[in-house]
């Protein structure tokens, strides 16, 4: 069980802040919500929100080294995918 502590310090913004945290474009945030390839999202009384830290996660998961990097090819292919 996550500690209540925990549970009340955690920050959540709305579709614009994240995509400006990302460096995206809101409409992209949308579109990768709508595919499932994008970050952990919430919906509280009818409005998207993103953990903070969820955003940081997936943005990691994106890290990569080079272009030969097996990831940035999957990384490529996922924002490719649904043009």
């Amino acid at each position: 069980m996550l500690d209540r502590t925990a549970q009340l310090t955690t920050r959540y913004v709305r579709t614009p802040e994240a995509a400006r945290l990302l460096g995206l474009s809101p409409r992209t945030l949308e579109k990768y919500r709508c595919h499932g390839n994008g970050p952990t999202f919430r919906k509280l009384g009818g409005r998207v929100v993103y953990a903070v830290a969820d955003l940081e996660a997936w943005a990691d998961q994106a890290a990569c080294t080079s272009t030969c990097d097996p990831r940035y090819v999957e990384a490529r292919a996922a924002g490719n995918a649904h043009r």
